[in-house]
């Protein structure tokens, strides 16, 4: 049986990062993968979605300038769309997989679970100990349990259809959910969401929400909600149909977005004494499992900070500098801005409320309006001492503003500190001394 100082389970974007520094730092280190080596998010996430959104944003653009330079409008090509974003996900796990053999971290291949405190197998055959473990196995996608369930597709099944149906269907009304209608509406599907109540994006301040929905209304989005979906059923056609009390839909694809579970439930935990709930693996402030030899990190962990992947990184290298004595302090996660891809895009970053709150449609303003943008607007939160504590922002610029933002509330900037840089105009940063 071979040992390691460290053996991390689940290659992902978190996994890699935590293997790549403990063998730098000189230590014998393994890593284990069941599926696709590179994760979530390079494989089925993040970067192919942002792939497909890229399609989007073009569209858009041409859509606020019709008759503004530009006579027709195109639908994106499902088809060639796909084959492009297949041209980044296609090397994602083999060039993992190298980089780590490069690197001279023994890489494993199959199904790991935990026979004790510090011994795993894999695959029911081979056994592996270690000092330390590392448990990066991030989520999977959670499913309503309804009859008619098995008719459900993931977010992972939509960014590998070969074929856009005409028509398509999502329940939910999270992140996942905006960003695939905003996807699908782009290839002329007519797109439908269902949702349980009335609140979307619960993670955002409620008017904003509600205006991302009222744009994506605007370009033909079905929105149903308050509809607690009951039973999926498939009618003589081959198409479905989505039933609940008073409502009922039928659609040629539907497409699960209600949530996501953490992989921890096959690792047998229970035998290395670490709890875990559906949420995810129980850790104090240093990622330290209720075995205090085993550490989780990235989507896998019960806390409630975005599960996304820069904080995946952000703790992996924590955790090796901890396990190389580098550090002993209790983890202190940086301001974590979130973006909705949408059409267009929903951002956010620290406070939603303080002290004084600035609110503006800033639409008809020359950085907006130049593109003729459908709708801007800018939520800037201010403390006691007029510093920036937190920003909602909603246009095609959000994603990259809502950075500028983020390192604003850091170095605790008020107006007057705004008003002293001098920014490349014009440009979203240069209104920054407008916006509050």
């Amino acid at each position: 049986m071979e040992k390691f100082d460290t053996i991390v389970i689940g290659a992902g974007p978190a996994g890699l990062a935590a293997a790549h520094k403990l063998k730098s730092s000189g230590q014998k280190v393994a890593i284990i993968e069941n599926n696709l080596w590179g994760g979530t998010c390079p494989n089925r996430g993040c970067d192919p979605k942002r792939v497909l959104i890229g399609a989007v944003e073009t569209r858009d653009r041409l859509a606020q300038l019709q008759g503004k330079g530009f006579d027709e409008v195109p639908y994106v090509n499902w088809k060639e769309l796909e084959a492009f974003k297949e041209t980044f996900t296609k090397p994602v796990s083999q060039g993992s997989r190298n980089g780590i053999v490069k690197s001279d971290i023994t890489a494993v291949d199959g199904q790991p679970k935990f026979v004790s405190k510090d011994e795993i197998v894999v695959n029911g055959q081979t056994h592996y100990q270690a000092d330390k473990f590392i448990i990066a196995t991030g989520q999977r996608p959670s499913y309503l349990n309804i009859p008619g369930k098995e008719h459900l597709l993931s977010s992972t099944d939509f960014l590998s259809l070969k074929k856009m149906p005409a028509d398509i269907t999502i329940i939910g009304a999270g992140y996942i959910a905006f960003e695939l209608a905003t996807i699908a509406n782009a290839t002329g599907a007519k797109v439908h969401i269902v949702h349980h109540n009335d609140r979307s994006l619960k993670e955002f301040n409620e008017n904003y929400a509600l205006e991302l929905v009222k744009q994506l209304e605007n370009k033909g989005v079905d929105f149903n909600f308050n509809i607690d979906t009951k039973t999926i059923e498939q009618d003589s056609e081959g198409k479905y149909v989505i039933k609940a009390d008073n409502f009922e839909l039928t659609t040629d694809l539907i497409i699960g977005a209600t949530g996501r579970i953490a992989n921890a439930d096959f690792l047998d935990l229970e035998k290395a004494g670490v709890e875990y709930t559906r949420h995810g693996v129980k850790v104090n402030a240093k990622l330290q499992s209720t075995n205090n030899n085993i550490y989780a990190i990235g989507d896998v962990v019960d806390t409630k900070q975005p599960k996304l992947t820069p904080v995946g990184g952000f703790e992996a290298n924590y955790v090796a500098d901890i396990l190389t004595g580098k550090t002993d302090e209790d983890l202190e996660l940086p301001l974590i801005p979130t973006v909705v891809y949408g059409s267009p895009k929903l951002a956010k970053v620290g406070a939603q409320d303080g002290a004084k709150v600035v609110d503006q449609d800033v639409t008809s303003w020359f950085t907006y309006s130049h593109t003729n943008e459908p709708k801007a607007k800018v939520r800037i939160v201010l403390n006691d001492k007029s510093e920036i504590i937190g920003a909602t922002l909603l246009s095609n610029e959000a994603d990259s503003l809502i950075n500028l933002l983020t390192m604003a509330i850091k170095e605790h900037m008020t107006h007057s500190d705004v008003v002293k840089e001098i920014m490349a105009y014009p440009t979203a940063a240069s209104d920054l001394e407008y916006l509050f």
